[in-house]
């Protein structure tokens, strides 16, 4: 049987996520700001979180209805199947956010949920081996309840340990290797790889490496989770593992970048299909196309900043043009002064923050 998803993403990428929630199977019921609803049974939920790239989790809605008072929160709250969310030793946490409803304390609306729950046979004094998260968002009186399917915010891929300065999130990087359509047919540069999560995302993409292989997801604690089926949704994943990729390459004339990169590459796996390079933009090697040039480079936010980027963006349009002849341009700006030094014509393809700063993806 399928059930109501919404899959959350980072505001201006659902587009992205439809798409690779469509590539696995899934129907897509709607996509909104700030995610994705589709429709998936047990084994679609487990490959979403496995294998979704730009997704930050994935929840299971298992309640929708309207309540103005508090007896009607309560009365539908106890409709709910709370022991299919909860197992053994697990207590529920509740995230409320009300707009626009006459129930608009949150945590008025938590504890009464919290409150339910006990009354559903829950001791509250109960010692809770792990917590269970539940998202409650109440718009106009409209209340939809969610269990969170995932835990960890699917970013959280578990091999970046080592961080460089401005560090880009993993989903956020995948979905620009994704927005300009690289598929790793093709080599991949980035001047300005940090703290090498590009490279790395563009290593797991190319080898067909689930982002989620290696950590635990929330719904391994639900008492409906069927272990076997989620052992063969792993299994069929890690089979279809690629063992090579094209050149991906990273570089930065930051050393310290560059030892997080290589220490973030082995964590992941990927050191075999990644080299980090410690050099200026200057320096970065010629090679033939095609290919893609994808980058986060240096966005100029604070005042002054911009004159100083000017030749380093206009360094980097000659580098494309000298040293990386035929190759695609893409980068995640801010500024779009900065981008015309580059020299060359880009196309928005998706715009979103990173940091509280307003950016977009564009490519020629």
């Amino acid at each position: 049987m399928a059930d109501d998803c919404f899959a959350i993403t980072a505001p201006g990428i659902e587009a992205v996520t439809a798409s690779e929630l469509h590539a696995l199977g899934a129907t897509i019921d709607a996509t909104e700001p700030g995610g994705v609803s589709f429709r998936a049974d047990a084994l679609l939920l487990y490959r979403a979180n496995l294998e979704l790239r730009t997704a930050t989790r994935v929840v299971k809605r298992v309640a929708q209805f309207e309540a103005r008072t508090w007896f009607e929160l309560e009365r539908h709250a106890k409709k709910i199947p709370w022991d299919t969310l909860l197992g053994a030793g697990m207590v529920p946490e509740f995230e409320v956010t009300s707009r626009k409803s006459k129930l608009y304390h949150n945590r008025g609306i938590a504890e009464r949920l919290e409150r339910i729950v006990g009354m559903e046979g829950r001791a509250a004094d109960a010692e809770p081996s792990r917590a269970a998260r539940f998202q409650v968002r109440a718009v106009r009186d409209r209340f939809t309840i969610s269990a969170d399917a995932s835990g960890e915010l699917l970013h959280r891929r578990g091999y970046r340990l080592e961080t460089a300065k401005a560090p880009l999130r993993e989903t956020l990087a995948a979905a620009m290797l994704l927005g300009c359509g690289w598929d790793g047919s093709v080599p991949l540069v980035d001047p300005f790889c940090g703290s090498g999560t590009i490279p790395i995302e563009a290593a797991l993409l190319a080898r067909r490496i689930p982002p989620g292989l290696n950590r635990r997801f929330a719904f391994e604690s639900w008492p409906d989770f069927d272990a076997k089926l989620w052992a063969g949704v792993r299994a069929d994943a890690a089979s279809r593992i690629l063992s090579d990729a094209p050149g991906i390459v990273g570089s930065d004339r930051d050393a310290g970048a560059i030892e997080a990169s290589r220490a973030n590459a082995e964590r992941a796996g990927v050191t075999a299909n990644t080299e980090f390079r410690n050099v200026s933009l200057s320096a970065v090697d010629p090679m033939p196309g095609p290919g893609l040039l994808l980058s986060n480079p240096p966005y100029g936010a604070r005042i002054g900043e911009e004159k100083a980027l000017r030749n380093l963006y206009a360094q980097l349009g000659n580098v494309a043009r000298t040293r990386l002849p035929g190759w695609r341009v893409a980068l995640l700006g801010a500024n779009p002064r900065l981008e015309g030094q580059v020299g060359v014509p880009f196309r928005e393809i998706w715009r979103t923050n990173n940091g509280g700063i307003p950016v977009h993806l564009v490519a020629t």
